[in-house]
C-alpha cells in the first residue's frame, strides 16, 4: 500500500462495525494496517466479528449499547482502560423506523434521533480525551461520522424521522469540526447512498424492488464494499489530513 494511505499503527473505533458499512470500513482498515476495535450492542456479533476479520490485521470486539449515556460513558472507560489514544473515531451505528405518515410514532421519532444524533455526540464527547492525544498538526486524529443521502434529498420512503437525523448529523459534524480543528482533531462525513447492509436488504431481497430502486440512481447500481473502503481509508489516511468540515456523498449520482 502506498505509504499516503497507509494506517500502519493507528488505532480505530467503528461503531455498528460488525455488519454493512461499519463492517466494510473495519475491514479496509485493518487491511490498511491500523489496529481496529468493533463495538455494537451484540457481545457475540462483536466477538465472531472480531475473530473474522483478525485474518486481516489485529481487531477486538467491544460489546456497547450506545443507546444511552450510560452505554457510550462504559465503552469510553473500557476503551481508555485498553489504550492510550484513538486516532480514528467511525461514528456508524444507527438506526431507522418506517410507518405511514398518519400513524408515524413519536417513539420512532425518539428512537431515532437519539442513536443517529445524541448517541453520536456522545460518543465523540466521552472519547475526546483519547482524539486529543492522538491528533497533531501533522497528523489530526479523524472522526468519521456515516450520514446519508437521505439528509441530503427529499426522498423519504416512509421513514420521516431518517432524513432528518441524518441532515442534524451533518450539520452537528461540521460545528464539531469548526471547533476542535484547533485540537487538531478532523471531522468529516460519509453520506452513503445505497450499499448492502442489514437496513437495505429488504429491497435487495425483492427483485422488483431492486430494480424500481436502482432505476433511480444515475449509475444504475449500488455501491461496492471496495468504493467505501476507499474513501473511508482515504479521509483517516494523509489523504484526508486537509478535510474537515466535510460531507461527501458517495450514491452513484442519487444526491443529483
Amino acid at each position: 500500500m502506498h505509504p499516503y494511505f497507509s494506517l500502519q499503527g493507528r488505532t480505530a473505533l467503528v461503531t455498528g462495525g460488525t455488519r454493512g458499512i461499519g463492517k466494510m470500513i473495519a475491514k479496509a482498515f485493518l487491511e490498511a494496517g491500523a489496529t481496529v476495535y468493533v463495538c455494537a450492542r451484540d457481545g457475540e456479533a462483536c466477538a465472531q466479528t472480531a475473530a473474522e476479520l483478525s485474518a486481516f490485521g489485529t481487531c477486538h470486539g467491544l460489546a456497547a449499547n450506545l443507546a444511552s449515556e450510560e452505554g457510550v460513558q462504559a465503552l469510553a472507560a473500557q476503551l481508555a482502560g485498553e489504550i492510550d489514544q484513538l486516532d480514528i473515531l467511525v461514528n456508524n451505528a444507527g438506526t431507522t423506523w418506517g410507518a405511514p405518515l398518519e400513524s408515524y410514532p413519536a417513539k420512532g421519532w425518539e428512537k431515532v434521533m437519539q442513536l443517529n444524533v445524541t448517541s453520536v455526540f456522545s460518543c465523540i464527547q466521552q472519547l475526546l480525551p483519547l482524539l486529543r492525544k492522538a491528533g497533531s498538526a501533522a497528523n489530526p486524529a479523524r472522526v468519521i461520522n456515516i450520514g446519508s443521502v437521505a439528509g441530503i434529498t427529499s426522498h423519504g420512503e416512509d421513514a420521516y424521522a431518517y432524513g432528518p437525523s441524518k441532515a442534524a448529523l451533518h450539520q452537528l459534524s461540521r460545528m464539531l469540526a469548526r471547533e476542535l480543528v484547533s485540537q487538531h482533531i478532523n471531522v468529516n462525513v460519509i453520506a452513503p447512498g445505497r450499499f448492502p447492509s442489514k437496513m437495505t436488504q429488504f429491497i435487495a431481497q425483492d427483485e422488483a424492488a431492486l430494480a424500481e430502486d436502482t432505476a433511480l440512481i444515475p449509475m444504475k447500481r449500488w455501491g461496492r464494499e471496495e468504493e467505501m473502503a476507499a474513501l473511508a481509508i482515504s479521509l483517516a489516511s494523509t489523504a484526508g489530513a486537509y478535510m474537515t468540515g466535510t460531507v461527501i456523498p458517495i450514491d452513484g449520482g442519487f444526491s443529483l
